[in-house]
């Protein structure tokens, strides 16, 4: 055997193993849970803005980078609601992250047509198109996580109230819960707990907690713990009702879904049906559908159709969304 060809093979046997180990090494330290972990918290003790001997212990969330643009973002009205959404999504984006991925796209593509020379008026209309794209997803990403905490909040409550039976203190608890729950919901009692620790009382901390999670069922549970503080009464007990009321809150609204589930389904029919008939009219017979191109009152009555459809929609989901 060739002595070049077996060091070669033997010189690639290890560097392929080195690359699997570094690789290993370099995923574990940047994308692993305990990695993810650490990442978070130091991403929220670097946004606190301290400023000397005024600065306040709660961590402030920074609206970008850098501090011209932050202080220019301070003086637009409604940046902290944008703020306060991003912060529910979960999301690691200030606010400048999220104007970037919305106007630097569509401005991109425009500069593209213009360098291309090519029709601005599609650009533009695809730039336009963009714009609800980022919103979109934060409220989606917003709505899926929100859900999630919901869904493990009846655990949550019910493994503080057992802590508080074995005799820990409520912030004890509070710990416990955001190391056994997995995320979101013990990331945010992670932080609610560090907050506690840093200084915070325990009213900020819960409000806090409120305000990173608005659900209905979080806020009766910080509501119930913020009475038990100032007029006494077993708290573990309390977290057991909650726990319970929410169960069975979750499940009467399961309930609702599944006898709304045909209503729901009558209304994306309703939607699509139209746009089907039209379609496979248009391949059978174009020119059935020609007079409302040619005929001026054709995009009217395209438009009055329309408009009767999105009513109809929104009347028949206001009647299959039922609030529990």
């Amino acid at each position: 055997m060739n002595t070049t060809l077996a060091g070669f093979g033997l010189s690639l046997f290890i560097a392929i193993v080195l690359l699997i180990v570094v690789g290993y090494q370099w995923w574990q330290r940047k994308h692993s849970a305990s990695a993810r972990r650490l990442g978070r918290r130091l991403r929220a003790v670097a946004q606190t803005a301290w400023q000397g001997e005024t600065s306040s212990i709660i961590k402030q969330r920074q609206l970008s980078g850098s501090a011209f643009f932050a202080n220019l973002l301070r003086k637009t009205p409604r940046v902290q609601a944008l703020d306060r959404l991003l912060m529910q999504s979960g999301l690691y984006w200030n606010v400048s992250t999220f104007l970037g991925l919305t106007l630097l796209p569509a401005a991109a593509l425009y500069v593209i047509s213009l360098l291309l020379d090519l029709a601005a008026l599609p650009a533009a209309a695809a730039g336009l198109c963009w714009l609800p794209v980022p919103l979109w997803f934060v409220n989606r990403r917003r709505s899926r996580r929100l859900q999630q905490i919901e869904a493990q909040l009846p655990e949550g409550a019910d493994m503080m109230s057992r802590a508080l039976r074995a005799g820990h203190s409520f912030s004890s608890a509070l710990d416990m819960a955001g190391d056994e729950l997995p995320d979101p919901l013990g990331a945010e009692f992670r932080l609610a707990f560090d907050e506690i620790n840093y200084g915070a009382s325990m009213h900020d901390a819960l409000n806090n907690l409120a305000t990173r999670a608005p659900l209905p069922d979080l806020r009766y549970l910080v509501i119930a713990v913020m009475i038990q503080r100032e007029s006494g009464g077993n708290l573990a007990e309390i977290l057991g009702n909650v726990s319970h009321i929410i169960r069975e809150r979750m499940k009467l609204l399961g309930q609702v879904r599944v006898l709304s589930a045909e209503g729901r389904l009558s209304g994306v029919i309703l939607a699509l049906m139209p746009f089907g008939v039209a379609g496979a009219m248009f391949f059978l017979n174009p020119d059935f559908l020609t007079p409302l191109v040619t005929d001026p009152s054709g995009p009217w009555i395209v438009g009055y159709a329309i408009a009767l459809m999105v009513l109809g929609l929104v009347w028949m989901r206001r009647i299959v969304r039922i609030h529990i």
